[in-house]
């Protein structure tokens, strides 16, 4: 009897010190584990993933059903210098009063540090916000211009300084009668327009006291393509391009635009090109249709084109990529 009274309270007093040291000897492994030299394992938890970049336009797939005789864009990354866009980005067509923008540049760069005439920095204005073509033709002859009336394909010297300045390939004299030699009739391709509008935003164009200036006339640019903001020698030129971005692009600082427009007889033909340019990218679209379609038509095609362009695209689920859990 004795004997096996014995045995239980040793059996007891073996279970209570087995209870008491798995507590001990946990909070033992503990104490080591968190002073780094336990050697146990232990789960890390993941950073927080990186902001995505804000939405910009990049090289990408547009599609447009357009139906006229001529459609092309091209788009420059302005922070790596490339340039992609549509496989015609080469050929040209008229530039219209998209060049005021390169006009009034070549005319400022050249005053240097001097003021213009009060005459001539309002022409300067008027040319780009309103695309007066009077004011315009005031300044082309103030930088130099001059109109030739023969078939030479050899542009006037403003134009010339905008093929070697800013490094323009496809750039010509426009010979279509009767219009030779007018700066609007000069030849331009989108791949050209693009690098002009960097070079309008790099300062090469405009020189280090006019380039804000001049860009921020472009932002400036007021007008709709309905019928009450077009007049026989200036028009509404805030459409396209930037009626295709959205805020959250808008929103990040201005973006300076200069379109072309005109109804040409020689070929029944709209030609429209949409210009714009940012501290990231600079856009091109340019286009010839039946002038039945009417401007508007033109204006959704460029704009079309940029919001295709926009990435990531409005709505589109940004991939964010899974941290592992790493292992102390």
């Amino acid at each position: 009897m004795r004997s096996r009274v014995t045995m239980v309270l040793a059996i007891t007093a073996v279970l209570l010190g087995g209870v008491l040291l798995v507590p001990a000897a946990y909070a033992r492994l503990s104490d080591g584990d968190s002073s780094g030299g336990g050697g146990g394992a232990s789960t890390v938890a993941a950073p927080a993933p990186a902001p995505p970049p804000p939405p910009t336009l990049a090289a990408g797939p547009v599609s447009v059903t357009f139906k006229g005789d001529f459609f092309s864009w091209a788009l420059l990354d302005r922070q790596t210098g490339k340039i992609s866009g549509s496989p015609n980005m080469a050929a040209t067509s008229s530039t219209e009063s998209m060049l005021k923008a390169w006009i009034v540049s070549d005319y400022l760069r050249q005053l240097k540090d001097k003021e213009p005439t009060a005459a001539l920095k309002e022409a300067a204005r008027l040319a780009i916000v309103e695309s007066n073509d009077t004011a315009a033709n005031k300044v082309h002859a103030a930088a130099g211009g001059s109109y030739k009336a023969s078939k030479s394909s050899t542009p006037d010297a403003v134009i010339q300084r905008a093929i070697k300045i800013c490094g323009l390939t496809d750039t010509k004299r426009g010979n279509v009668e009767p219009y030779t030699g007018w700066w609007s009739f000069t030849r331009m391709s989108p791949r050209d327009a693009v690098r002009l509008g960097d070079c309008i935003a790099d300062g090469k164009a405009a020189g280090p006291k006019w380039t804000a200036w001049v860009l921020d006339q472009m932002s400036k640019v007021k007008g709709t393509t309905a019928a009450k903001d077009q007049k026989p020698k200036s028009g509404g030129g805030r459409w396209g391009i930037i009626d295709g971005l959205p805020k959250s692009i808008t929103a990040q600082g201005p973006v300076s635009i200069k379109n072309g427009w005109t109804p040409i007889n020689y070929d029944g033909n709209w030609h429209v090109n949409c210009l714009a340019v940012n501290d990231k990218w600079s856009l091109a679209v340019m286009l010839r249709y039946p002038q039945s379609s009417g401007l508007d038509y033109g204006a959704k095609v460029c704009a079309s084109v940029a919001t295709q362009l926009v990435t990531p695209q409005p709505g589109a689920a940004l991939k964010v990529p899974q941290q592992p859990v790493g292992k102390l």
